[in-house]
């Protein structure tokens, strides 16, 4: 089975004023970590909320340095359960973003297409799926019988 992991991860941003500034230096940050190795994790801006559950900035900002929080997704392929799929991810981002810490915010197991293909095949098979259509043969022993 394949999943898709998201991550979140605290990046620490240093010299900064605004939030949109640190956001964009912690993505910037991030990507030169991350790459050239993991190239396809996808990096987003993270939510964050208050206790009251009101929509914050994803950076929090003092004393001109930032702690930003940004969402990390990459897919995980060929693995046994959504925990291993977590875990896997928390490794291989965790290896490249030292100091920086990571909570994995959700799994998505990625549907099979070789699953949807089998099931459609299924479907096909099935003599209830509403298809009458006969070979000629066998339309005429139908006949047959419904005339005798």
């Amino acid at each position: 089975m394949d999943c898709r992991v998201v991550v979140e991860a605290a990046v620490p941003v240093y010299d900064v004023a605004t939030t949109d500034e640190a956001v964009r230096i912690a993505i910037s940050k991030t990507g030169e970590m991350l790459n050239p190795d993991l190239n396809y994790v996808e990096i987003n801006m993270g939510t964050r909320q208050s206790p009251s559950g009101d929509e914050l900035p994803p950076a929090f900002i003092a004393a001109d340095e930032a702690l930003v929080a940004l969402e990390l997704e990459m897919t995980v392929f060929n693995v046994e359960r959504e925990e291993h799929a977590s875990r896997i991810a928390r490794k291989e981002i965790g290896q490249r973003l030292d100091n920086i810490p990571l909570k994995v915010l959700e799994v998505t197991v990625i549907p099979d297409e070789d699953d949807d293909a089998s099931e459609a095949e299924d479907v096909s098979d099935d003599p209830e799926n509403g298809d009458d259509e006969l070979l000629p043969e066998f339309e005429e022993m139908v006949d047959e019988e419904s005339d005798g």
